[in-house]
């Protein structure tokens, strides 16, 4: 998990009635960040911490969240939780926590009106531990979604997965809110797990990819509603342009376990947090990233629980 990383903590907030909810990856010290984006559909902010022409070095974590754009609402409440606690840029008598997010949409699934406030993200924050990370539809992940090729009616479950890799003493964790526009596939076997169903009732899936392949179109049949976000953070010593890099290779997970990734419509993004100071080959690291990243994915959907209209992978009938 991105916890086997030292330093590292993850917390998740939760509206189960609502369906949409925040996770905050917090840092024990200043990291030093990086980030890459893919696709059509990005729902960013804070980004700005993270150019190297940027006069602040670091930042204390990233807020991955679901809401759309009005998941932003819950990155202040994380800066209220880490300004309390001496947390951030010192600027004379004050400190000024510096916390990039990245949001999902999620509006299509829960409540629509329910979206993470700044009270879920200060209660994320404070939850925050090192330990083992909650997995599935929570957090993040409650609302998320995969396999949207013919709307939401076909669609099923996403959620969020973790998992990590090592290289020596060198760790790399992932943590990812997988809400596709495609299919979900084991990296190793290439076996569809979740994605676009045979029909509104259906537990057979068809193959997203292959389908468009043969002519099938991604309608804009409501705001980019497909967005895949994480977060990678290792041990190792990276600048920002490194870290960027990492994050960079480690977006070639994606592309081993969704189906296909980086659409039009599809907004992904990929965090890099450095709290270490291990060297590390920076080729080496970012593939490590990938490899934690794709079974992150495979974890967080294959986690996921089903609701009445949106089946999850445990529910598919045998191949």
């Amino acid at each position: 998990m991105i916890t086997d990383v030292p330093g590292i903590r993850v917390g998740h907030a939760t509206d189960d009635a609502g369906l949409t909810g925040v996770t905050v990856v917090l840092c024990d010290r200043p990291a030093v960040g990086g980030v890459e984006l893919r696709g059509g559909g990005n729902d960013v902010v804070g980004l700005d911490f993270l150019d190297p022409r940027h006069l602040v070095a670091t930042v204390n974590g990233v807020v991955l969240g679901g809401g759309s754009r009005f998941g932003e609402e819950a990155v202040y409440g994380v800066l209220r939780y880490l300004e309390e606690r001496g947390v951030g840029f010192p600027v004379g008598p004050a400190v000024v926590p510096h916390v990039p997010g990245a949001f999902l949409f999620d509006l299509n699934v829960g409540d629509p009106r329910a979206r993470p406030t700044r009270e879920m993200g200060y209660e994320a924050a404070k939850r925050a531990t090192g330990g083992g990370v909650a997995e599935g539809n929570v957090g993040a992940g409650a609302g998320a979604s995969v396999g949207k090729l013919h709307h939401i009616a076909r669609a099923m479950r996403g959620g969020i997965g973790s998992a990590s890799a090592r290289l020596g003493d060198v760790i790399v964790g992932a943590l990812v809110a997988v809400n596709a526009v495609g299919d979900v596939r084991d990296p190793d076997t290439g076996a569809l797990i979740a994605g676009t169903r045979d029909a509104p009732g259906g537990r057979r899936l068809i193959d997203s990819a292959r389908a468009l392949a043969g002519g099938a179109t991604l309608d804009r049949f409501a705001p980019p509603a497909h967005t895949t976000i994480g977060v990678v953070a290792t041990n190792a010593r990276l600048g920002k342009a490194e870290a960027a890099k990492v994050a960079a290779l480690g977006l070639l997970g994606f592309a081993r376990a969704l189906s296909p990734p980086h659409t039009a419509f599809d907004g992904d993004t990929l965090f890099a947090l450095s709290v270490g100071d291990l060297p590390a080959d920076l080729t080496r690291l970012g593939l490590a990233a990938a490899d934690a990243v794709a079974r992150a994915i495979v974890r967080g959907v294959r986690a996921a629980t089903s609701l009445p209209t949106l089946p999850a992978a445990r529910d598919l009938a045998p191949a």
